[in-house]
């Protein structure tokens, strides 16, 4: 695993997750998303024999997947109000504070905002949140006032955007 000086993976809600060693402002990137690019079809084959290793890949363009077994990435969790978003910079995938994080809180993003509207993925949501979803599915589902506000953020990458 590539070390992350500010960051640690430690139990969490949800089993294990990324839990920060130093507070974040909002805008300032937390970690990279390392991992290799795998096509859709090997996505797949994961889910046929490690269900967990698929739905922890991050969509990274239109057809392929960016897939973080063996680093940090692989414990980013879900949250229906995440503390942080994935941006696309080239050819990077970057978890990006939205709001502060405190030193010991669980780093989460919204998984709907890598979901496509042409993705048939989804997940029941047990963050925890008092405004939590209840399920995960792509971003065209998001409420309104949500997708708004993470456009705005720009946390919502080009190629999910015109999926839908």
């Amino acid at each position: 695993m590539t070390a992350e000086k500010n960051l640690a993976v430690h139990p969490v809600r949800n089993g294990l997750g990324i839990v920060a060693l130093k507070a974040f402002a909002p805008g300032v990137t937390v970690c990279r998303i390392r991992g290799e690019v795998v096509t859709a079809e090997v996505v797949w084959q994961y889910w046929d024999n490690d269900p967990r290793r698929g739905e922890n890949c991050f969509r990274y363009d239109a057809d392929h997947y960016l897939d973080p077994e063996g680093e940090i990435g692989a414990y980013a969790n879900h949250s229906c109000n995440p503390n942080a978003g994935i941006v696309k910079t080239g050819r990077r995938l970057l978890l990006r504070a939205i709001r502060p994080i405190a030193v010991g809180d669980e780093v989460t993003h919204d998984y709907s905002t890598l979901l496509g509207a042409d993705d048939v993925w989804k997940m029941r949501c047990n963050c925890g949140e008092p405004g939590c979803r209840k399920m995960v599915r792509s971003f065209s589902a998001l409420p309104a006032v949500t997708l708004r506000r993470y456009r705005r953020l720009g946390i919502i990458p080009d190629f999910i955007r015109q999926t839908g």
